[in-house]
Parts: C-alpha cells; sequence; structure tokens
C-alpha cells in the first residue's frame, strides 16, 4: 500500500503544471555578481538571479534603414480598427538568432498587443512611415511602422551593463521556491536605452 501511495504521489507531483515564465521590464537597482535587483514598472522590487554562463545582450537604438529585405525581426504590434497592425516598437534580431520564435502571438505590451517574430520579404514607404511585408511559416503579415516607433538591435553584451539606473528586459524568467527570479538570458538598454519591447 505504501508503494502504491508513493506511486499516486509522485505520479501527482509530475501532473504538477509548470510555473509560467516571467517577463521582467525594469531598471537596475542594486548589482552583486549574479544577483540583481530590478525595480519592475509597478515600482515593485524584484530580485534576479543570473545563471553562472546567462548570456547579456545589448539592445541599441538604430533608424529604419538599418532594416533590410531578408533581416529577422520582433515587432510588437497593436491590432487597428480596419484589421491592419501598427508597430509599436521593432527589434532586430542578429543573424546568429534567426528563426527565434518565429510567428505570431499574443504579447503583454499592451492589452491587445501582438508580437510577430518573421522575417522581412519587403519594406515600403507610406504615407506615415514604412510598411513591412514579414513572412513566417507560408504566412504574410504587412505591419505599419509609425514614425515614432521606437527601433532596436539586439548584440552581444557583457556584465559591464549590468550596472545601477540601466534598464533590462528578460522574456522568460522563472519563478523558484524562494520567490526569486532566475534567468539565463538578459538584455540591457545601452545609453539610457529602456527596452521597448
Amino acid at each position: 500500500a505504501g508503494a502504491v501511495l508513493a506511486f499516486a504521489f509522485t505520479a501527482g507531483a509530475l501532473a504538477q503544471p509548470k510555473t509560467p515564465p516571467v517577463r521582467v521590464r525594469g531598471e537596475i537597482e542594486t548589482d552583486q555578481g549574479n544577483v540583481i535587483q530590478v525595480k519592475d514598472r509597478a515600482g515593485k522590487t524584484l530580485t534576479v538571479v543570473l545563471a553562472d554562463k546567462a548570456s547579456v545582450r545589448a539592445l541599441t537604438r538604430v533608424t529604419i534603414d538599418a532594416i533590410k529585405k531578408g533581416s529577422y525581426l520582433g515587432i510588437t504590434s497593436m491590432p487597428q480598427k480596419d484589421g491592419s497592425l501598427m508597430a509599436v516598437e521593432v527589434q532586430i534580431f542578429p543573424e546568429a538568432m534567426r528563426g527565434t520564435g518565429e510567428g505570431t502571438r499574443p504579447w503583454d505590451l499592451h492589452p491587445g498587443s501582438l508580437m510577430t517574430n518573421a522575417a522581412v520579404d519587403a519594406t515600403v514607404a507610406a504615407v506615415k512611415g514604412r510598411v513591412l511585408t514579414m513572412k513566417y511559416k507560408g504566412e504574410e503579415k504587412k505591419i505599419a511602422v509609425p514614425p515614432e516607433a521606437p527601433i532596436v538591435a539586439l548584440g552581444p553584451g557583457d556584465r559591464s551593463l549590468l550596472k545601477p539606473g540601466n534598464h533590462i528586459f528578460i522574456v522568460a524568467a522563472t519563478r523558484g521556491p524562494d520567490g526569486k527570479l532566475n534567468a539565463h538570458n538578459i538584455t540591457v538598454g545601452k545609453d539610457g536605452l529602456v527596452p521597448p519591447m
């Protein structure tokens, strides 16, 4: 009977849903090696523990001219009343990250916002900004990029960027039993840039 109970307990534990990943957007308050304190957008202080070999990526401002046919992008957009998509921000991925998160899915930047990760098939000048045609997995999305939408490029960084006052974005931290967040990747805005995604 004990073995049956043990098995039932184990099976129940295995059936427990995984803790969903946590997105972190905020400003570094303190840096203590692998542990950083981050003040999030709501003003709450979060403790983030970085893995020993955590990847640090630098985010820099660029202009829309940096986007070429074939560039792999991540675009946060808002659906418009006419069914079109308007970009809130555009992120240019390095070639090594081509294919990351390909597709369109709900995003939590604003209520109703979407994230599209795809390659640029065409870019056309519009009355206000440009319209990018994005292609992925046999699908196509046209997204208008207004002049006010920030455009940023993701590149290699290092831990020297993890200093108080810099703003960070973590796409998928996990919350431990102690309430601390654990992360294997962190993106840091350079020169005062607040990651717009």
